[in-house]
């Protein structure tokens, strides 16, 4: 960034089809959730369970465990009552609006993201050496908005927060995209696409040959009617990767260009209208996919 060294990225082996994109500048370093955490063992619930965080609290466990355990050692089942008698009105209350407000939201919170980034993280992983070094610098950047939009005096702190989200749907975003374009190239290049065109000629030249009585003209016309299906789901698949890689390439130079211009910024709305264009960009890229993945399905 400004005046700041740009150290060297390492280069990953680029499919041999696949555009190179120019390389970011600037400070990339990721953030410690892309490289540390590890996939998540199950996802947490959509709302906390108080009591469950009432009961499992360390401080709650010392407390039950140390009055029966006092109880056992004095021989006086009094403590062990007064114990559990405290724990049962502890239990009552977990569900108060203060506990609520200032313990268990902010906790169950910290579990939710921890998930969705142990989440991400293994999607991550999960992609070519390529696309992985691409969302590594992608986040990076992000890395620099958030610091840059943070030192800028006309951004409040909630507004800011508010706009700065929107930065996280776009990396899972891109992530999704590039898992999807992988995904739709591996299957192009599982398809012998000039032995499919042949198949079509032969067909077309022998659909055209047989007479209206033939017996196999019918088949033969089957057979096409397949082979013309399976063309233009390539076709869609093309051209949904097309759209995709340069959805991918966009979002790139769109973080490095907000990068360079938030410094400068004097509203988060001038932010906003940048990253909800792009949002609606996404959204679009990902209605092909599913048009897409709906014609591969039939």
């Amino acid at each position: 960034m400004w005046g700041m060294p740009t150290p060297d990225r390492p280069k990953p082996a680029r499919p041999q089809a696949r555009a190179t994109p120019p390389p970011l500048p600037g400070a990339v370093q990721p953030r410690p959730p892309i490289a540390g955490l590890q996939p998540a063992a199950e996802k947490p619930p959509d709302k906390p369970s108080y009591l469950k965080f009432a009961f499992a609290n360390p401080y709650n466990l010392a407390l039950v465990g140390g009055s029966l355990a006092a109880a056992v050692l004095t021989f006086n089942p009094l403590i062990a009552l007064a114990g559990l008698g405290l724990e049962a009105i502890w239990l009552v209350n977990a569900d108060n609006a203060l506990l609520r407000r200032f313990v268990w939201d902010p906790k169950f919170e910290r579990i939710r993201q921890a998930a969705e980034a142990a989440e991400l993280s293994a999607r991550i992983h999960s992609l070519n050496d390529w696309d992985r070094t691409r969302v590594e610098n992608l986040v990076a950047r992000q890395t620099d908005i958030n610091r840059l939009a943070a030192q800028n005096p006309s951004f409040t702190g909630d507004l800011l927060r508010s706009e700065l989200r929107k930065t996280d749907r776009l990396v899972e975003a891109f992530v999704d995209l590039a898992l999807t374009s992988g995904r739709y190239e591996a299957y192009l290049a599982s398809v012998d696409l000039p032995a499919l065109d042949a198949d079509r000629d032969r067909l077309e030249r022998d659909v055209k040959l047989r007479k209206d009585d033939d017996p196999q003209l019918d088949l033969l016309k089957r057979n096409l009617a397949i082979i013309l299906k399976r063309q233009d789901k390539m076709r869609e698949i093309r051209r949904y990767l097309d759209l995709a890689r340069g959805q991918l390439d966009l979002l790139e130079n769109s973080f490095q260009l907000i990068a360079d211009q938030i410094v400068t910024m004097q509203s988060p709305q001038a932010l906003s209208g940048q990253l909800d264009e792009l949002l609606d960009g996404v959204e679009s890229i990902r209605q092909t996919a599913r048009e897409a993945d709906a014609l591969l399905e039939a």
